[in-house]
């Protein structure tokens, strides 16, 4: 069984990843603001084309990056063709060294309406036979009703079969995402929602609560009276209930936003929390060297290809991390660990002591009942993971 384990040596999480964004789909959720939009094949194509000449262009030529997780994300990923995946994937695994056993995520839309290559086995058989070994799609909801009001142009039934045709292609590690605190929606709806999916029990779940982004659909529909605004209360009560389901299902809750069976976390997403270098490449992508260079390409998919075209750099955003960028990141973002962030790694990489620095802080968190120290370590608790953005405001 080909599991992702972080705590095998595979993956090494001094290893980069490389992160692929494909910026198509069918249709445009309501709620979406992520650089997406509407697939068409002739412009796919350029995509590609640009997507690999980013790749070739990649700076480290002479001492290319070492390689264990590499994540087409997007977008819908799985509209391309596997051929064009194939492609893709050659001229990573030229310009980088990919580990053998690397684990390669693709996301996908259950079913994409019934409509895509991506609903018939074969297909999924294709990406399976190219290296890809994880899957990730968004399920959000089992609730038809909910579906249709997001924009989705799934069906609950969607998901089951799309989940059962990975199964049959080989894919033994796959991903649910779930959206929390819907318009209108119900504790007792959302507990359907966690049943369905313990029923198919994937290897891991992420978590997201409904986050209303001004210029959305979704926005507009709530601001015009014709959606009742989420409750952020009732979102708190889902999430807890959430941790509770899977938790008694066997699941760890092994990030704030993430759980998953044992040894299964996500290798890729889980170099975001631990400051390991990962490479973007594709419109709006973002990269980290690991050290203190962040950077961000276009984020506007034709302007994105022009840019490559006239073989000029796609990056339009670089920041330097101060040494107070640096410790702030590797407080807020190691805390979204649920394990826990060592005092003893902070002070050997900062030279400073976190406890002396935040002393007033972390009495209050500690007494507020949000963190909790277990000997070197410093966790959120349960209500703390639920508030965990007051916490990480302490430390920017």
């Amino acid at each position: 069984m080909n599991r992702c384990n972080l705590r095998n040596l595979g993956m090494n999480m001094n290893h980069a990843g490389v992160y692929l964004h494909i910026p198509f789909c069918r249709s445009r959720c309501s709620y979406c603001d992520f650089a997406t939009g509407m697939y068409e094949s002739g412009l796919a194509e350029r995509y590609v084309n640009s997507l690999i000449e980013e790749i070739k262009d990649w700076g480290e030529v002479d001492n290319p990056a070492v390689v264990n997780t590499i994540y087409f994300g997007g977008g819908t990923p799985s509209l391309l063709t596997p051929a064009q995946i194939e492609r893709i994937l050659n001229a990573v695994r030229d310009r980088f060294q990919v580990l053998a056993g690397a684990e390669v995520t693709i996301e996908l839309n259950p079913g994409d309406g019934g409509t895509s290559a991506v609903a018939k086995l074969e297909t999924i058989r294709d990406f399976q036979q190219l290296g890809i070994n994880r899957a990730s799609f968004g399920a959000q909801t089992f609730d038809d009703r909910e579906l249709k009001q997001l924009g989705r142009t799934h069906s609950s039934d969607d998901i089951t079969s799309t989940f059962y045709q990975l199964r049959e292609a080989g894919f033994e590690n796959i991903n649910f995402d779930l959206i929390a605190g819907l318009p209108g929606q119900t504790l007792q709806g959302w507990q359907r929602n966690l049943t369905a999916a313990l029923e198919l029990r994937p290897e891991h779940l992420s978590l997201y609560l409904l986050d209303v982004h001004e210029g959305t659909p979704l926005a507009d529909q709530i601001k015009r009276g014709l959606r009742p605004k989420p409750d952020d209360d009732l979102a708190a009560e889902m999430y807890l209930m959430l941790i509770d389901e899977l938790s008694t299902a066997g699941y760890e809750h092994y990030e704030i936003s993430n759980f998953c069976l044992p040894g299964f976390e996500s290798g890729h997403n889980t170099k975001y929390w631990t400051g390991a270098p990962y490479y973007g490449f594709g419109c709006s992508a973002h990269s980290y060297d690991g050290l203190s260079r962040r950077w961000q390409n276009e984020r506007e998919v034709v302007r994105y290809v022009e840019t490559i075209e006239a073989d000029c750099s796609p990056i339009v955003n670089e920041t330097r991390l101060t040494k107070a960028d640096r410790e702030a990141e590797a407080v807020f973002l190691g805390l979204r660990l649920m394990q826990g962030f060592s005092f003893t790694e902070y002070s050997r990489t900062f030279g400073a002591d976190l406890r002396e620095k935040h002393e007033d802080d972390l009495a209050r968190f500690r007494e507020a009942g949000l963190i909790e120290c277990s000997g070197d370590l410093l966790k959120l608790t349960r209500a703390g993971a639920l508030l965990s953005n007051e916490v990480f405001a302490a430390f920017v």
